[in-house]
């Protein structure tokens, strides 16, 4: 009887613990939402917290969610009086992360749902037509300039274009560049000369005038010694250009010597700017007796500073038949490389020194060891180039 008073008694003691068990148990699921709740609206009432003090919604943040009704029934429309910017629908998708919406009071997002299509917010009190966003009152840039505009000729003392005593008359007045006339003489080379201890000077220059797309242009280069005129080279072309960076030429060269018949040739050829700022100069000869000739000059600048550079050079020429008379072969017949130092003292005013290494080939050597002269020589120059 006792033990089974002890096992009674066990069986009591044990349905009390399961009831004291059961009643906690619901206890702490009824306790979890009102906890949830209280976080999400702590963390609401501090963002209510930071807005500004003052009572104007539409003055102060724009915003009140004081009166933002936001329950857990509607997140179709959002209604923000305090905003100020008329009718306006604002889409707002609903996260798919947000399974429960907690009550904000003031504020109304209508029903949610994990399956609910987007919603479009109702900011029936968003008023873009008054207050501090009207953007009627905003005006385009445009039309007449205020009254305090600077004035554009104030800094010209009262001349303005084509007026007054510098303006150009009617007939010479500069409408495109190309439709007027230009000149201009440019000497690249006014030097002086000395090698296998004899001394001459030399020249290389050209004159033009024209317009920008078509003019007659004179070559020279020669050199003299002892007062007179050793040997040169005239050139009477017309220059036409084909691009920005090339020109053509045609015309007539024309050779003098001492002691040697002139010799005359139709010339055609190039000059220009080649890649990477190489001046170019091609020209192909044709004379009488069937003689031709081709001659190829190119230099390039190298600056050292703004005013000071270094300018290689090379030329090149070639004769289809041998003429003895001027001690000249067929084939490659001589060829000249040079390295002056110019200094840039204006862009029309640069003296330079100077050295060149000339050579002879071929049968052109053989004449000019018949002749008594040397097959190869280095030149010391200095002179001066210019422009005007």
């Amino acid at each position: 009887m006792k033990t089974m008073n002890d096992t009674l008694g066990i069986l009591v003691m044990n349905n009390q613990l399961k009831k004291k068990f059961l009643a906690a148990a619901i206890a702490t699921v009824g306790v979890m939402p009102v906890l949830a709740y209280a976080q999400t609206h702590a963390g609401h009432a501090g963002h209510t917290a930071a807005l500004p003090a003052t009572s104007t919604p539409a003055t102060a943040s724009g915003m009140d969610h004081g009166s933002m009704n936001m329950s857990d029934k509607d997140h179709g429309s959002m209604d923000m009086p305090g905003m100020g910017h008329g009718d306006m629908k604002m889409p707002m998708k609903q996260p798919d992360s947000i399974k429960n919406t907690s009550a904000m009071p003031g504020m109304s997002h209508g029903q949610s749902g994990s399956n609910a299509p987007t919603s479009a917010h109702d900011m029936g009190a968003m008023d873009h037509s008054g207050g501090e966003m009207d953007h009627g009152d905003m005006q385009m840039q445009g039309g007449s300039p205020p009254p305090d505009a600077r004035d554009p000729d104030a800094y010209s003392d009262g001349y303005v274009r084509n007026a007054g005593k510098y303006a150009l008359p009617p007939s010479d007045a500069l409408i495109m560049s190309d439709m007027h006339n230009f000149g201009s003489v440019n000497f690249d080379r006014l030097e002086y000369v000395r090698a296998r201890g004899e001394e001459w000077a030399a020249y290389e220059g050209e004159a033009w005038y024209g317009s920008t797309y078509n003019r007659a242009v004179i070559k020279a280069e020669g050199e003299v010694a002892s007062g007179k005129l050793q040997e040169s080279e005239t050139q009477l072309l017309w220059r036409h250009a084909v691009s920005t960076f090339w020109d053509t030429e045609l015309g007539f060269r024309f050779d003098h010597g001492q002691g040697v018949p002139n010799r005359e040739w139709l010339a055609f050829g190039f000059k220009g700017l080649a890649p990477y700022w190489f001046e170019v100069d091609a020209t192909a000869y044709v004379g009488s007796s069937g003689r031709t000739a081709l001659e190829l000059k190119a230099e390039y600048d190298i600056l050292l500073t703004q005013k000071l550079y270094l300018q290689p050079s090379v030329e090149v020429s070639f004769y289809g038949k041998n003429d003895e008379r001027w001690g000249i072969g067929s084939g490659l017949t001589d060829g000249t490389a040079g390295l002056r130092l110019k200094y840039e003292v204006t862009r029309q005013f640069v003296p330079y020194v100077g050295v060149e290494w000339s050579s002879k080939f071929g049968k052109t050597a053989d004449y000019a060891r018949a002749a008594g002269d040397s097959r190869q020589e280095t030149r010391f120059v200095a002179g001066l180039s210019f422009r005007f």
